[in-house]
C-alpha cells in the first residue's frame, strides 16, 4: 500500500507538470512555424521547421524598445512601494492593537472577494479626477502604478501579516525597553527577519505587475508612448485575421524576464526558522 500510495503520488505531480507544460510547449513550438492566420488542427506539438522569423519581427518593431522600458519601470516602482506598504500595513495589523482593528481587516479580506474587473470602472475615474483635466493620470505611469499599489495592498497585507504574527514577540519589547518605538522595531528587527516571506511577496509582485494587462490596456491603451508590454503583444493581433506565430514568439521573449528571475531567487523563497533562537527558551 504505500508503495502504490507513492506511485499514485508521483502520477499525479507528473500529469499536473504536464497539463501545466503543455500550453507552454505548443507557444514555443508554434513560434517557429508560419501559418496563413488560422492555427492547424490538429495542433502541432513538435514544429515541422524551424524558422526565426517570427522572433525577427517581433525584435523589429517600433514599439518594442519602449514598450519594455515601460514595463521594467512600472514593475520595479510598483513592486518596491507595494512592499514597502504593505509591510507596515501587515506589521499595524499584527502587531499594533488598535481601535477597530479586526474590523478594518475583515474589510481587507471581503475586498479580497470581489473580482478586480468590477473595480475598473471607479478606479477609472478616480485616476481621472486625478491631475490635470481632462485626463488627470489616465494614459500616464504614474496612474497606472498607483492603481497597481492600490489594488495589491489588501492580497500583500493578508500574505505577510501571519509571518509577522508568528515573529517573537520578545524581540520587539527589547527594542521598547531600549527606547525604541514601532518604527525602530520594524525597520531594525522586523523588517530583516521577515526578509524570506518579503522577498517571496515581492518576486510574486514582479511576476504579476509584469505581466498584467487588462489594467494596463484600460489606463495606457490610448497613450502609445506609455504602453506596456503585454499591451504591445496585444497589438500584434489584427482585427479580422491574426499572425499567431508573432504572438506566440513575443509572448515568450517577454517570460524570459520572469523565468530568469525563478531561476536566480527560487532558492530564497520563504525559508522558516530564521527567528529560532533569537530568544531564550
Amino acid at each position: 500500500m504505500k508503495q502504490l500510495g507513492k506511485a499514485a503520488f508521483w502520477m499525479v505531480l507528473i500529469v499536473s507538470a504536464v497539463i501545466f507544460i503543455l500550453p507552454f510547449w505548443f507557444m514555443l513550438c508554434n513560434s517557429f512555424e508560419e501559418f496563413s492566420y488560422v492555427l492547424p488542427n490538429p495542433p502541432h506539438l513538435v514544429p515541422t521547421r524551424i524558422s526565426f522569423a517570427a522572433y525577427e519581427h517581433v525584435l523589429s518593431q517600433s514599439t518594442l524598445p519602449r514598450a519594455a522600458f515601460n514595463s521594467v519601470v512600472i514593475t520595479l516602482v510598483t513592486t518596491g512601494v507595494t512592499v514597502m506598504i504593505s509591510a507596515l500595513s501587515a506589521y499595524g495589523f499584527a502587531r499594533i492593537d488598535f481601535f477597530g482593528r479586526e474590523v478594518l481587516f475583515r474589510v481587507y479580506l471581503f475586498a479580497l472577494m470581489l473580482p478586480g474587473f468590477l473595480g475598473i470602472i471607479p478606479q477609472f475615474l478616480v485616476l481621472q479626477g486625478i491631475g490635470a483635466p481632462p485626463n488627470g493620470l489616465i494614459g500616464t505611469k504614474a496612474g497606472l502604478i498607483l492603481l497597481y499599489v492600490g489594488a495589491g495592498i489588501c492580497g500583500n497585507t493578508f500574505f505577510l501579516r501571519a509571518s509577522m504574527e508568528a515573529l517573537p514577540r520578545e524581540l520587539e519589547e527589547a527594542v521598547k525597553m531600549d527606547g525604541g518605538g514601532h518604527m525602530t522595531a520594524f525597520f531594525r528587527v522586523m523588517l530583516p527577519i521577515a526578509l524570506p516571506g518579503i522577498g517571496t511577496l515581492a518576486i510574486f509582485c514582479l511576476q504579476g505587475t509584469w505581466e498584467e494587462f487588462f489594467s494596463a490596456k484600460v489606463v495606457l491603451g490610448g497613450a502609445q508612448d506609455q504602453i506596456t508590454l503585454p499591451v504591445m503583444i496585444q497589438s500584434l493581433k489584427g482585427a479580422h485575421s491574426t499572425r499567431w506565430e508573432w504572438i506566440f514568439a513575443a509572448s515568450i521573449l517577454a517570460q524570459i524576464p520572469m523565468l530568469l528571475l525563478f531561476a536566480v531567487f527560487q532558492k530564497h523563497f520563504v525559508v522558516s526558522g530564521l527567528a529560532e533562537g533569537s530568544v531564550k527558551g
